[in-house]
């Protein structure tokens, strides 16, 4: 039996669906990081290994999604239109999230009126992140798609590696035809397997999403908030501005309300508040378009690579938070500089796809690019950056789930029906595999 439905098909109650759970999960580790810091901070295990977990079932994932979608479709001409469609779609709103960041930077101006002292900084705090803000060039980034073996890409950690292994396997079962037709139909029971684990696994995200979030309350307090309040709110007016006026726009004109998106989408939205990693939910937002009627072939390209080239919230941040620092410490920026500080995120941004901390490491390559900004200024930042990065990392995800619908239905490769039902209808609160059974465990 599916763990989001009753045996007679019906939905459960809601102590029984996962949402509810990691809710309880985040209240919880709120609630233990503000009563005892130093046990909430000792939690942090819980949270990273949960991520951990996850991480340890993406690459399968995306891996058998991607050739089973390719070899299932037989036309490599939709591929190439696929990813056409995806890139542009990517290379536009990520720069209007970049916009959309300088611009209210600029009217709100978060950091003014600090009159921080850069010498008073401790520049020691983000040295590690400056050292690897060279990762983020272009050289550094095709570098980082191409794995060091076939198999290494499986455990290099990088969405973008297994991705490419996995659209030349997918292309290469195409091309052989009928005779690698047995390994394609192996590839899709092992599928059916791979899924029911995914479902295994998001059971324990509720213990994940309590560690992670004590950890986050215990260590950096809620406190911390108040200092850079301007700062923090900001972003997060922002973020919601972009997501329900401009992807809800985009919504609209594609035949769909971003509203009953999120609501179908809210089990993965608590995961990812939870975690503060959007990739924690990459396995069950791969699961939910198909179920909301992207073509798989769709789905498996635009998820993996808008996790790495669609990041929305991170654009907002970066821009946004570059001028915030230039402001607290009382550096003017002309506006030439402040386009020099666009094109490069532009840059950096894309180059930094798949490198830990991508966050805070392209905002480091990103002033390098002004001098007269202090990169020391990130530290003002450094205190809040893990509330930041909750906000950021829901705006990625939903960002990445309208980007599926709207390329699918450009592709004329989306079920408006099937989208109708699923956003309208009652939704899977918990990722689960493709329904092969109907009796209670």
């Amino acid at each position: 039996m599916a763990p989001n439905l009753g045996s007679d098909g019906h939905k459960p109650p809601f102590w029984r669906l996962l949402y509810f759970w990691v809710l309880i999960g985040i209240v919880a580790g709120i609630a233990v990081g503000a009563a005892f810091p130093a046990f909430g901070t000792g939690l942090q295990p819980l949270g990273d290994g949960f991520i951990a977990l996850v991480k340890m079932i993406i690459p399968p994932v995306i891996f058998l999604t991607v050739v089973t979608g390719i070899a299932g479709s037989h036309q490599l001409a939709a591929l190439g239109r696929v990813v056409v469609k995806a890139f542009a779609y990517f290379l536009f709103f990520s720069t209007l999230a970049l916009v959309v960041g300088l611009v209210v930077a600029n009217v709100v101006q978060p950091g003014a009126g600090m009159h921080v002292d850069p010498t008073t900084l401790n520049a020691a705090a983000v040295h590690g992140y400056e050292e690897k803000a060279h990762e983020t060039t272009l050289t550094g980034f095709l570098l980082s798609i191409i794995p060091t073996t076939l198999v290494s890409a499986f455990t290099s950690g990088s969405i973008l590696q297994v991705l490419f292994v996995a659209v030349l396997f997918g292309v290469s079962l195409t091309l052989v035809g009928a005779p690698a037709r047995p390994v394609t139909d192996m590839l899709e029971r092992i599928a059916l397997v791979v899924f029911r684990l995914v479902t295994i696994v998001m059971w324990a995200a509720p213990v994940g999403a309590f560690g992670a979030m004590a950890f986050t309350i215990g260590k950096y307090g809620l406190g911390s908030l108040l200092s850079l309040g301007a700062l923090v709110g900001t972003f997060y007016l922002t973020s919601l501005i972009f997501v329900l006026v401009i992807l809800g726009s985009v919504a609209a004109l594609n035949g769909f309300s971003i509203l009953k998106l999120l609501r179908y989408l809210k089990a993965e939205l608590l995961l990812v508040l939870g975690t503060s990693s959007s990739e924690a939910a990459l396995p069950a937002l791969i699961q939910k378009m198909q179920r909301a009627g992207c073509d798989k072939e769709v789905v498996g390209v635009v998820v993996p690579t808008g996790y790495s080239f669609n990041l929305d919230g991170t654009n907002i941040y970066m821009t946004l938070a570059a001028l915030f620092i230039a402001q607290a410490t009382g550096v003017e920026l002309t506006l030439g500089e402040e386009l020099a500080l666009l094109g490069v995120a532009m840059l950096s941004s894309k180059g930094a796809a798949g490198v830990t901390g991508s966050g805070f490491i392209t905002l480091a390559a990103t002033l390098a690019i002004v001098p007269k900004v202090p990169i020391a200024g990130m530290a003002l930042i450094l205190g809040v950056d893990r509330f930041m990065s909750e906000c950021r990392s829901l705006t990625n995800f939903i960002g990445n789930a309208v980007a599926t619908i709207v390329v699918a239905r450009w592709e004329g490769a989306l079920d408006r029906d099937q989208l109708v039902r699923a956003l309208d209808g009652v939704p899977d609160e918990v990722p689960a595999a493709p329904p092969v059974e109907t009796d209670p465990d």
